[in-house]
């Protein structure tokens, strides 16, 4: 499963975990202003806003988990399982196919705002990349640093909610997601005060215990909550070290361990990367499960008037800095 999130600063940054038991060959893609995009129902885009993100690329098409374009707009599909249901084809309609619903977004539109309005005359539909890779059943975060939104297509229709906390997880849906919140509204990060009994003496024994209720397990649910929580009250300075390390621990608190969610027999679901891009300067920051070095591709040293596909494979192997 996957948790998204967004941070803002003094810049605005955007990214998520992805939690899986195996890679398909991730890898950071850049598509540049002039790369073509061609799309299975609708016109095709020559020249366009440049993405960068990270994308499983299959014959140098980039199918993008997430990415930001270089107006500060970023977006992610994380699984929905059970929940997801695409449209039909319908005629006189803009299709646009699951698979390339990142790039259709991203490559044209520069907020959130003229997104919502492109989604209002959209039709998400089922068709797959290929045989081999049938329609994922994913929602979608779309952000930028004035407000974000969440995106999901079921058996009713689209829905398209404002997403005031600017996280997502997996299921249930976004509006559920929600209202469980308030069943924290009393947490803290402060300590707590003695409300159960005027007659009774009680002990804050421990630091934390503000947040004492708020759930640490890997369940979807517990995740948008913990995030939700950890975000909404994070704390840092707003230079670019401070802001990147704060938005790293925020999604740090829910890190998924091998060993701790077992999928099949033997078969464990990891983080299998966690992303931090800043949105405002164009770079994508980036951890992997056995490197926690941060590496970062900035999008904007790289030729983005070009028409080529520019690549770069992740760094996976553990970076140990020696100090002697």
């Amino acid at each position: 499963m996957c948790t998204a999130a967004t941070y803002k600063t003094k810049d605005f940054y955007f990214g998520r975990t992805l939690d899986y038991e195996f890679s398909y060959g991730d890898e950071i893609a850049i598509t540049p202003r002039n790369y073509p995009i061609n799309f299975r129902h609708t016109k095709a885009l020559d020249n366009h806003y440049a993405i960068m993100g990270m994308a499983y690329v299959v014959g140098e098409y980039p199918l993008y988990y997430d990415a930001i374009n270089e107006k500060g707009l970023g977006m992610a599909g994380l699984n929905f399982v059970g929940n997801a249901m695409y449209q039909e084809v319908k005629e006189n309609e803009t299709n646009v196919a699951q698979f390339e619903f990142i790039m259709w977004i991203l490559a044209q539109y520069s907020n959130v705002d003229e997104a919502r309005e492109a989604l209002s005359h959209m039709n998400l539909v089922a068709t797959p990349f290929s045989e081999q890779l049938p329609s994922a059943q994913l929602h979608w975060i779309i952000a930028d640093e004035k407000s974000s939104i969440t995106v999901e297509c079921m058996a009713d229709g689209l829905h398209i909610y404002d997403n005031p906390v600017g996280v997502l997880t997996n299921n249930p849906p976004f509006d559920q997601q929600m209202f469980m919140l308030n069943n924290y509204m009393n947490l803290s990060p402060k300590q707590p005060e003695n409300k159960f009994s005027k007659d009774l003496d009680f002990n804050a024994y421990s630091r934390g215990m503000g947040a004492l209720g708020l759930p640490g397990d890997l369940s979807s649910a517990s995740r948008f909550a913990k995030v939700a929580f950890t975000k909404m009250n994070s704390v840092s300075g707003d230079g670019e070290e401070e802001s990147v390390s704060q938005f790293f621990h925020i999604l740090g608190s829910v890190d998924q361990q091998r060993g701790c969610c077992e999928v099949e027999e033997g078969k464990y679901e990891i983080t299998i990367y966690t992303s931090c891009c800043n949105a405002t300067k164009g770079i994508y920051y980036y951890t992997t499960y056995n490197n926690h070095q941060i590496t970062a591709v900035d999008m904007h040293r790289e030729k983005l008037d070009g028409d080529k596909l520019v690549r770069y494979p992740l760094i996976t192997g553990e970076q140990i800095n020696y100090q002697n």
